[in-house]
């Protein structure tokens, strides 16, 4: 994304705006469904304003978008990989329904992954 922060503000808007409507959603209607008003809405999609995380998150859950592709559109969230933190490994070794065995074959799978994601960036 642009440094700019106008054209970042411009171009989230743009993208909660194009993702409402394939969605067939009013301003209205993700207003209801976020609890953010319509107005401040319709200026975060016209790039007007930088919503918070909490809003970001909200507009993501009612799009049906995960948060963190609506963050890593705001320019918050840059390597989803980095941002992870380990979390995808710690929610496999507290799974209760995987064995450990299971969760050993899964972590190595996972890890291969993101090696291999690593040595091609």
């Amino acid at each position: 994304m642009p440094t700019d922060p106008d054209d970042s503000s411009k171009l989230l808007g743009e993208f909660i705006r194009a993702q409402r409507q394939m969605a067939n959603l009013s301003l209205r209607q993700l207003s209801a469904m976020t609890a953010v008003s319509n107005p401040y809405l319709s200026q975060i999609e016209r790039g007007m304003h930088e919503p918070s995380v909490r809003i970001l998150k909200s507009i993501a859950s009612a799009l049906n978008l995960s948060a963190e592709a609506m963050l890593e559109q705001a320019g918050l969230l840059t390597d989803p990989v980095a941002a992870d933190d380990g979390a995808t490994e710690a929610a496999l070794r507290a799974d209760r329904r995987l064995t450990e065995s299971q969760k050993r074959a899964l972590l190595s799978v996972y890890r291969s992954y993101i090696d291999a994601n690593e040595t091609d960036s």
